[in-house]
């Protein structure tokens, strides 16, 4: 936790610095990053992006960069730092989840304003994530035909992973410790299960 209040403290004192530009996101997370560094656990590249964009984090939380909404990859870039970066600048704090009701309105946001067609296929997977952080089955079954019509396996593969879960759990049980949820007896024998925590 003493890592996790480090990175806050970092993100959320720069003052004088400015957001980035939505291009300077796209291409840090797929040009600069590569693909075994987006769903893997690191400290040192979480205080890169703690470094990079703890402000423009905060400035997206706080709805300031709407006019990025102007262009499709603008859109990607302001959902990639609410839903993907505030993981990565608030780990294992409650924090890391309070930006995903604000992904998940600007990701449908984008769908209905059309702007996923205008991104490539693993742009769009990212796009449609916060469906996948959801906790609602109903986002989820989204989250499915959205998937299963971008035609990329392993995304499917993943969003049929965390379906099953909601829908036998109505959430995910890994946060449960995080977020001072008591588990019930089924979710913590789920969680001594290998490979039940992603």
């Amino acid at each position: 936790m003493a890592m996790a209040s480090t990175r806050q403290h970092a993100a959320e004192g720069e003052h004088m610095a400015q957001p980035v530009s939505p291009d300077t996101v796209i291409r840090f997370w797929f040009d600069e990053l590569s693909p075994r560094d987006w769903f893997r656990k690191s400290e040192r590249l979480d205080q890169r992006i703690v470094d990079g964009f703890g402000v423009t984090l905060s400035e997206a939380a706080a709805g300031g960069l709407h006019h990025w909404r102007e262009t499709p990859t603008g859109r990607l870039a302001e959902i990639l730092v609410l839903d993907q970066f505030s993981r990565n600048i608030h780990r294992d704090s409650p924090r890391a989840f309070e930006n995903d009701p604000a992904a998940l309105a600007r990701t449908r946001e984008a769908i209905d304003a059309g702007a996923d067609r205008a991104l490539t296929r693993q742009q769009r997977a990212f796009l449609y994530m916060p469906f996948m952080h959801s906790e609602s089955l109903a986002d989820h079954q989204t989250a499915l035909a959205l998937y299963d019509a971008l035609g990329m396996q392993n995304h499917l593969d993943a969003e049929r992973k965390h379906y099953t879960i909601i829908e036998r759990f109505g959430r995910y049980p890994h946060r449960n410790a995080v977020l001072g949820r008591e588990n019930t007896g089924e979710e913590a024998a789920f969680l001594a299960e290998p490979g039940s925590s992603f």
